[in-house]
């Protein structure tokens, strides 16, 4: 099944990343791709990337940090040669980003309670 969410339906490098070995992203990657999986691990955790990672939309030592972060609180280990979590953004990983992004989209926007946030009139 093809990518659902918005963020992430239609883009060939993350498309072929679920169904392809060769097509994970990796640490030194660099394009729109990584953007998204920036943008969605941010979106999904609030897990923070450097802002040279972002500007040049590369997958560097915070996105991988980032990337463990989110894997280690899902488990998500291919138990048939890993032990532990790795940085990798292979076929599970982009399908369990993938879904929570659609889950995320579907929420409502928040809104601001604004007896939460009031600001005094002088």
């Amino acid at each position: 099944m093809p990518l659902q969410s918005k963020l992430f339906k239609g883009d060939p490098a993350l498309e072929a990343c679920l169904i392809q070995d060769s097509a994970h992203v990796t640490e030194g990657a660099k394009g729109e791709h990584v953007a998204k999986i920036q943008t969605a691990l941010f979106a999904i955790d609030g897990l923070g990337v450097s802002p040279d990672e972002l500007r040049s939309s590369s997958y560097g030592k915070s996105t991988v940090k980032a990337v463990l972060a989110f894997k280690a609180k899902r488990n998500i280990i291919n138990y048939t040669y890993e032990r532990q979590v790795d940085g990798i953004v292979g076929k599970m990983t982009i399908a369990a980003l993938d879904g929570e992004m659609l889950r995320k989209e579907a929420e409502p926007p928040r809104q601001l309670n604004p007896r939460t946030y009031s600001r005094s009139v002088s």
